[in-house]
């Protein structure tokens, strides 16, 4: 069984897309909401293999709370459903940790074989979406062409190769115990050096370090 949840700001399409899966056998849909703070609170607890988040333009914010909930739910898959199509959208919300990717006017059918492929372990992204992507991957082949400024700079220089290597880690999931056994340091020497980054990048959260580490390509999705 499949255990999915729909986030949609909007109530018809959320319904109509929730009586679509229940027409599925292997698919059963635990949460369907129009709230960012009512879909955190009802994520507690409950297994959702396949997050289905509906954004029509999206916006810095939506991206922050691609980045929220692969943080605060790291076994929850993300499938965005949205109706841009513009390259620099498309790769900001597959690098802030989206695993598929659908357009508004996807069939309905595309939809649950993006679900089963999720599921599998792989992405998944509609075909219009996969040409975008690919004529992305042969414009950076060609050396005449110029690459788009991206808005946010790369201030990863400033860290030290360890700081890098822990802030590595702490992405792919790991707790202070397991990286202080991997590289063979003290749980005091990692909080240490965690927080010597937030100070040397004027971080706040651990939320906007994981930010920082996705923008920067410290962390790979």
């Amino acid at each position: 069984m499949i255990y999915t949840g729909i986030f949609f700001k909007h109530k018809l399409p959320l319904q109509c897309l929730e009586y679509y899966l229940s027409s599925t056998d292997d698919i059963k849909n635990v949460i369907s909401v129009t709230d960012k703070d009512v879909l955190i609170e009802k994520m507690q607890g409950r297994i959702i293999n396949v997050l289905i988040i509906n954004f029509y333009e999206i916006t810095h914010n939506d991206l922050d709370i691609i980045i929220a909930l692969r943080m605060k739910f790291p076994k929850t898959a993300i499938l965005i459903v949205a109706g841009s199509q513009r390259e620099d959208i498309i790769t900001k919300t597959i690098k802030a940790g989206a695993k598929g990717f659908l357009t508004i006017d996807s069939e309905a059918s595309e939809l649950i074989q993006a679900i089963y492929t999720i599921r599998g372990g792989h992405d998944y992204y509609s075909e219009s979406i996969t040409q975008i992507l690919l004529q992305k991957y042969i414009n950076t082949m060609n050396p005449d062409s110029s690459s788009e400024n991206d808005e946010y700079d790369d201030d990863s220089s400033a860290l030290s190769s360890r700081q890098i290597e822990i802030l590595k880690l702490w992405g792919d999931g790991l707790t202070n115990q397991e990286i202080a056994d991997k590289l063979f340091i003290s749980v005091r020497t990692v909080e240490t050096h965690k927080n010597h980054i937030m100070q040397k990048l004027n971080l706040k959260s651990s939320v906007d370090l994981m930010k920082f580490a996705i923008r920067n390509n410290i962390i790979q999705i």
